[in-house]
């Protein structure tokens, strides 16, 4: 049975989710506030999170990032007022699998968790521990490392580096928003082309010389992006 971590600090409205979840074969656990949830994930196997974004006093997206730097399992955020693009962009970014409005029914919200999970691919570091070289950058699948001519590390969130992930894998080949979208692990019924474009850009500013005039990412107006790069590649040692 999967289990789910629903985190809300309104106990009337947790309860309701907890109850109306586990009449739908989910082991359900409930927390109110992040120091209770991460007690929660160091002694539970959590299959999926569902995250309030709202909780009194705390800050909702640096919670989210914490949670997802403890656990591999997808995190549905749930926002009541919290709805314009820009937020969901953010949460989507830092790794969220889906951002839903709390006003949704109950049978989407089920829908959604089923989508979460079944959707979830394996780790791409269980799948894949190769090191991929290209124009002076560095990118170690196994450490999840982005590493400037042997020297600086630079910092990926999930969604850049699974997107810088899929560039590296299909060089110079022009890659769709679409195939983006699924590649960054990006999980809701709207598609967020602009998201792409933001995370693109992201990783321009922490890719390119002069990221207004890209030399790696290229840009193809109407269909998508490519990696304009050699890549080589290096297995793991044994």
């Amino acid at each position: 049975m999967r289990h789910l971590l629903v985190v809300d600090d309104d106990s009337q409205y947790r309860g309701v989710l907890v109850d109306y979840l586990s009449q739908h074969a989910f082991r359900v656990t409930g927390a109110r506030d992040s120091h209770q949830a991460e007690q929660i994930l160091a002694k539970e196997q959590i299959d999926l999170t569902l995250f309030d974004l709202n909780l009194r006093q705390e800050d909702g997206l640096g919670i989210v990032r914490k949670l997802f730097g403890k656990s591999e399992s997808p995190i549905i955020i749930m926002s009541g007022d919290r709805l314009e693009e820009a937020d969901k962009v953010a949460g989507l970014e830092l790794g969220a699998s889906d951002y839903v409005a709390k006003r949704c029914g109950p049978r989407e919200l089920v829908a959604r968790v089923r989508a979460a999970l079944r959707d979830r691919p394996a780790p791409p570091e269980r799948r894949d521990r190769k090191t991929y070289a290209f124009g002076g950058w560095t990118l170690s699948v196994k450490m999840r490392q982005l590493i400037y001519k042997g020297e600086t590390k630079v910092k990926l969130t999930t969604c850049e580096f699974n997107l810088l992930l899929a560039f590296v894998k299909a060089p110079r080949q022009v890659l769709s928003r679409e195939q983006l979208l699924s590649a960054s692990r990006v999980h809701t019924e709207e598609v967020f082309d602009r998201c792409i474009d933001v995370l693109v850009l992201r990783l321009r500013r922490k890719l390119e010389v002069d990221s207004s005039d890209p030399k790696l990412i290229r840009t193809e107006r109407g269909v998508g992006y490519a990696l304009d790069a050699d890549v080589s590649e290096e297995a793991p040692r044994a």
